[in-house]
């Protein structure tokens, strides 16, 4: 028995000590995710104040925006779980790889310049592509306009992406944390500056507000780039160096990581953003309520998203160094604090719905029926809380395996064969309208979350 204790005591300080690495990178990265929501919120709010059809276009515009960053984020996300895979095979001694890296990054840059000419064709088309989509040509025309100038940030908000990928996995999560915070105070002037026409410039509305989220996108890459120049930890790698040498070795493999990345986001998006187009066949109310609602489970995301971008790396790190029940652990660590979390942010929304609604709408005798609905569908949220949060450190997990075709597919049939269907039967076929549509989003999760944690329980117990 006494031979036993110091293999239980040296195995539990293994947990311990996974738990404190995992939270050194989590806290930072959730905090530059809550920072990007920040961004967006910033922009939501003074384009409210200058006018609604000014909100409204700029609304879907950046439906378009975000549609085309995502088809194109998924080469620069798999920057992280390479340049894990290649630290852990080469420690964080002098023996280091930085030729290896910086062939990565290299790529990840590559990959930004030659897939952009055909996700920013989407954004020169906007007010053709949502006409031809039905929506109000006077808003279609308010969304060309904006994006007609913020169009112009897509490569920078790429390479920003690149950038912070190989920061991050390098574990040095604070500088993005930095460059996003600072962003989030030029976007916020840029935006008072140019929607309202202060500081002596001209009053340009929705042109104002599309030129201040590109300088702030070139401003995020610009300071992130001087990080990575300046910064001790991450200058010895001059990532710039021989910066038109191909590698294809890397690009290949950024690719095959990358490109199912970027489908299994769409999916998810695409799930989502669908669920809000059904709810307006229910009625304004219904649609508001949906909005307020949906707003707040996306802000508790964003941490265990964090956890998630945190076990990439460790996962990773294990993976690479020939640990696997290393990298077993860093999984079900980060899967672990994700449903603590999400215990926590479901008791918060079980107990209190009215009052964090009336957060988003004042709690008057008109907005009653908005409020009432939006209550119910926290509900539903607070059941779901847990398992957004297994799924998406799940899903990040599996990419520190390099493994992401699979998590594509199975990610692919829970939001579109289980969630979908459920509900359109749900809302439709029953009669459950706005609370149908929740609960099989509800649905979704569920099947994603059991899907993706047992892919992962089931993977990295094959590599023990």
């Amino acid at each position: 028995m006494d031979r036993l204790e110091p293999a239980a005591i040296s195995d539990r300080a293994s947990w311990v000590l996974e738990a404190r690495e995992l939270l050194k990178l989590a806290v930072p990265l959730a905090a530059t995710q809550i920072a990007q929501m920040v961004i967006l919120s910033t922009d939501t709010a003074m384009l409210g104040h200058f006018s609604k059809d000014a909100l409204a276009s700029a609304a879907l515009g950046n439906t378009i925006f975000f549609m085309a960053w995502l088809m194109g984020c998924g080469l620069p996300m798999a920057v992280s779980p390479v340049i894990a895979h290649i630290q852990g095979e080469n420690g964080d001694g002098p023996e280091r790889d930085h030729r290896g890296v910086r062939a990565v990054v290299r790529m990840g840059l590559w990959s930004v310049a030659l897939f952009l000419p055909f996700f920013a064709a989407l954004l020169f088309f906007t007010r053709d592509l949502l006409l031809f989509l039905g929506e109000d040509p006077r808003l279609a025309a308010g969304a060309g306009i904006y994006m007609s100038s913020l169009a112009w940030a897509l490569p920078s908000a790429l390479a920003f992406q690149v950038l912070r990928s190989f920061s991050t996995a390098l574990s040095r999560a604070v500088p993005p944390l930095i460059v996003m915070a600072l962003t989030v105070l030029v976007n916020a002037l840029g935006d008072y500056a140019l929607i309202f026409g202060h500081f002596g410039l001209p009053q340009m509305g929705l042109l104002g507000a599309g030129l201040s989220s590109a300088c702030s996108n070139f401003f995020s890459f610009g300071a992130m780039l001087a990080f990575c120049l300046l910064a001790p930890k991450l200058r010895d790698y001059r990532i710039l160096h021989r910066l038109l040498q191909p590698h294809w070795k890397s690009l290949a493999e950024l690719l095959r990581l990358g490109v199912p990345m970027g489908i299994t986001m769409v999916f998810e998006v695409a799930f989502f953003n669908g669920a809000t187009l059904v709810m307006g066949a229910f009625g304004t109310a219904a649609i508001a309520a949906h909005q307020i609602a949906i707003s707040i489970p996306s802000l508790t995301f964003m941490v265990p998203l964090g956890i998630g971008l945190a076990a990439t790396v460790r996962v990773g790190m294990a993976t690479g160094a020939g640990d696997p029940r290393g990298a077993r652990r860093a999984g079900l660590t980060a899967i672990a604090m994700a449903m603590g979390f999400m215990c926590g942010t479901a008791l918060l929304l079980l107990l209190y719905p009215r009052a964090i609604a009336s957060l988003w709408l004042p709690n008057t005798p008109d907005n009653a029926p908005v409020l009432a609905l939006a209550v119910t569908f926290l509900h539903v949220a607070a059941a779901f809380q847990l398992m957004d949060g297994v799924q998406v450190t799940a899903a990040m997990s599996l990419r520190g395996l390099k493994d992401a075709r699979w998590p594509m597919w199975l990610a692919g049939a829970s939001y579109w064969l289980a969630g979908a269907p459920m509900c359109v039967f749900l809302g439709f076929g029953l009669g459950m309208k706005g609370l149908g549509i929740w609960l099989g989003l509800a649905f979704g999760l569920l099947v994603a979350a059991i899907l993706l944690s047992t892919r992962f329980l089931l993977l990295s117990r094959r590599q023990l």
